[in-house]
């Protein structure tokens, strides 16, 4: 498999684009040397790069494309609304229809809806309510969650905080998934000062019997507003969202990704008294919640509520959970066949699952993931996760799990013989890390 397109062209961007690319996720630090650099189109899972490289794709757009590239209903819906305008000087009536649909599809017909673009926005919009609602200025976050916002409430937490004052890094603390004790010590720590909590419901581990009732109490006792960042999880363990799986209520509850299966959309949905402080009716100080020329454009909007459509008609949840638990068997499964069974594994939730590589020593290991990386991509895997979509079949699982038992036959030799035998070019790094 060749990349010469691609290593032409990745100077070229490095030139002009800080990293070579717009989302540090996507950057070529975060792949082996031998990768595509670009991919030109895709459909469904597939994917072809910028020689014409077709591979099988998972993480799919950072886990926003759930039902697949290039969805048709979802993109006719988009293109039926663009041609009617994208943006006008007055709200379009589909920013009222769509914030009634999706509280329709998420159950919370008492709540208010504001959509963005981004779940960073929403998720920050979040946080400056509860500061106004509760007129305190810490937040509190969960440590054990890896991403909440761009803004620097939270990457001033990050390995990579360059730019932001430390009295602004200071006004976020953290505690423990998991750990009722540590969240009940913060707040004792900060009587009265903290003003949201904020975390996922679930990410690689579920939540504790007793750990989110607890929260949700302990927030209520304190004047607390619990924020759930349900981005990834919204869409994709239910169609309510995690919160709904495992029985919590928010205060404040931010969506995202799967939303729009691609298309850029997010959503803030919230208590009305919380909300209600963006707004025009109320007698408090007002807060400049989300405001953005582009918040709601129509095509974006048309496209959210199509994929609403699909989840409600078609199904694409227990799909998902199907495929994914096809693909954690076959790599389980190829893993024990090799020996591996202790170096390589699944984690997560079956619609929302992560790899694990380790070495030798069984210590989690960059050098081993980048391995896999790269030999999943020489049998037509891109693979940075093992995220499915409604667009992937047993066929493409079979082609996968068969990619991965390729891929183990030479991780196991790298075991043996050592890493740099096999790995062409330099590990993949974390995103978050101070220097180059």
């Amino acid at each position: 498999m060749l990349f010469d397109e691609s290593n032409r062209l990745r100077p070229l961007a490095h030139a002009v684009i800080p990293g070579g690319a717009h989302t540090y996720a996507k950057g070529d630090d975060q792949f082996p040397e031998e990768s595509p650099g670009f991919i030109v189109r895709g459909s469904g899972c597939h994917v072809w790069d910028a020689d014409g490289n077709e591979f099988v794709e998972y993480g799919m757009g950072l886990r926003s494309v759930t039902l697949g590239h290039g969805y048709a209903p979802v993109v006719e819906a988009a293109a039926r609304q663009m041609a009617q305008g994208l943006n006008f000087s007055r709200p379009a009536t589909i920013e009222l229809t769509a914030a009634e649909r999706l509280r329709t599809a998420l159950g919370v017909p008492d709540r208010m809806v504001k959509f963005a673009k981004n779940g960073s926005d929403v998720t920050s919009a979040a946080v400056k309510l509860a500061r106004a609602f509760t007129g305190r200025d810490l937040i509190a976050i969960c440590a054990d969650h890896p991403f909440f916002s761009t803004d620097d409430w939270f990457i001033g937490t990050t390995g990579m905080p360059g730019g932001i004052p430390g009295a602004i890094r200071d006004l976020t603390v953290r505690y423990r998934y998991n750990d009722l004790a540590s969240v009940e010590a913060l707040v004792a720590e900060h009587p009265g000062k903290i003003a949201c909590l904020v975390q996922e419901v679930e990410t690689t581990e579920p939540p504790a019997p007793g750990f989110l009732a607890g929260l949700r109490a302990l927030c209520d006792r304190h004047g607390i507003v619990l924020i759930i960042d349900e981005i990834i999880t919204g869409f994709r363990w239910h169609l309510r969202g995690a919160s709904h799986v495992h029985g919590v209520q928010a205060d404040l509850t931010s969506y995202g990704k799967a939303l729009g299966n691609g298309f850029a959309v997010a959503a803030l949905v919230g208590r009305a008294d919380i909300m209600a402080l963006g707004g025009l009716r109320t007698d408090q100080e007002r807060v400049f919640l989300l405001s953005t020329t582009y918040g709601a454009d129509t095509h974006t909007l048309a496209a959210t509520m199509a994929v609403l459509d699909v989840y409600e008609r078609e199904p694409v949840i227990e799909h998902l959970h199907r495929q994914g638990r096809r693909l954690a068997e076959g790599v389980t499964a190829a893993a024990a066949a090799h020996g591996l069974q202790d170096f390589v594994g699944v984690a997560g939730r079956d619609s929302n699952l992560i790899y694990l590589t380790r070495d030798a020593d069984g210590e989690r290991s960059q050098p081993f993931r980048t391995l896999f990386l790269q030999e999943l991509i020489r049998r037509g895997v891109i693979a940075p996760s093992f995220v499915v979509s409604y667009s992937h079949t047993d066929a493409d699982i079979d082609r996968t799990i068969e990619a991965v038992d390729g891929a183990l036959a030479v991780y196991a030799k790298a075991l043996s013989d050592g890493v740099e035998a096999y790995l062409v070019g330099r590990a993949v790094k974390p995103v978050f890390r101070p220097y180059v």
